[in-house]
């Protein structure tokens, strides 16, 4: 009975991300892809100057776009999906979620579930970690269907921990070195975080990712943030008591009050986080968890186009 439980819990995740994926492809929301979807393992963009003798032609009519004929062997990306699951990563802790109000751990469960079903459309291994003080899961990547199974399951054990009932802060670094060493080939690391960690400069942050580059693994860092409440600190006029998830600290402020500091300190600090990510040549995708999925299919695809 519990396996038939635990089939039916991951079926949600996994026909959603079929839904979104098969949208985006077929051109529900626009994008570059449309015309990509009935051979979308298969192919690959034709560069200037290689041989014509694999251009899809018919592709060509539908898509005004040159493509070539991808042959299996071609087709063997290797793709580590990280989600830090940290108490900051239950920020908005509503009562009652939904995908249209999600929090951040959430937002990510299910863009990690769009993005394995993109894996497996292109038959490309996919693995998942998750972290927070330690590394809380770690399994490699592999293509088959029962593996992708496993990762759904694991998708809905996040979402079944109560983060009230335990303070989980978040080693970033720790976590991302153990991985960096767990991970033996090539592959595309891809890190879903709000960069809330015990470690505040960025400095040494960057090193456990500079250990990821060492390793040739490129990477994707999905930065999160509810824009209303976290960057513009949207809230009415008048005294709120803010809580560290992670610490239970509290302090009692009007934030309107100090509206205007703390916009020159946030914007200090991505300043230096794109700064840091365009020197390590890390994808820093910033994304506010309130505007949908679209923007992680796009990023993804883009930077696997880039890789072959």
């Amino acid at each position: 009975m519990e396996n038939i439980d635990q089939i039916k819990l991951s079926h949600s995740i996994e026909f959603f991300a079929k839904q979104v994926v098969e949208g985006f492809i077929t051109g529900k929301h626009k994008s570059p892809y449309h015309g990509f979807s009935v051979e979308f393992a298969e192919h690959r963009l034709y560069n200037n100057g290689e041989s014509t003798r694999h251009i899809d032609w018919k592709l060509f009519a539908r898509s005004d776009k040159l493509f070539v004929k991808r042959f299996e062997e071609e087709t063997n990306l290797r793709c580590q999906i990280i989600i830090d699951t940290s108490s900051s990563m239950y920020y908005p802790n509503f009562n009652s979620l939904t995908l249209d109000k999600p929090n951040k751990v959430l937002f990510s469960v299910y863009a990690t579930g769009v993005l394995i079903n993109l894996l497996k459309k292109q038959r490309d291994a996919v693995g998942l970690s998750t972290f927070s003080n330690d590394i809380e899961n770690h399994i490699l990547a592999k293509t088959s269907t029962r593996h992708h199974q496993l990762l759904y399951h694991e998708l809905e054990n996040i979402l079944s921990i109560d983060a009230k009932l335990t303070q989980r802060t978040s080693s970033t670094v720790s976590a991302l070195h153990q991985i960096a060493e767990r991970i033996n080939q090539r592959s595309l690391v891809i890190l879903f975080t709000d960069m809330i960690s015990n470690e505040s400069d960025l400095d040494v942050v960057f090193d456990a990712f500079k250990h990821l580059k060492h390793k040739k693994h490129e990477v994707i860092l999905f930065h999160l943030t509810d824009v209303d409440k976290e960057l513009n600190l949207d809230f009415d006029n008048k005294p709120y008591n803010f809580i560290d998830v992670e610490t239970g600290d509290t302090i009692k402020m009007n934030p309107s009050q100090y509206k205007e500091q703390y916009s020159k300190k946030i914007k200090n600090h991505l300043d230096e986080l794109r700064l840091k990510c365009l020197q390590f040549k890390i994808d820093l995708i910033e994304v506010d968890i309130n505007t949908g999925y679209d923007q992680i299919i796009s990023s993804y695809l883009l930077k696997r186009q880039k890789m072959f």
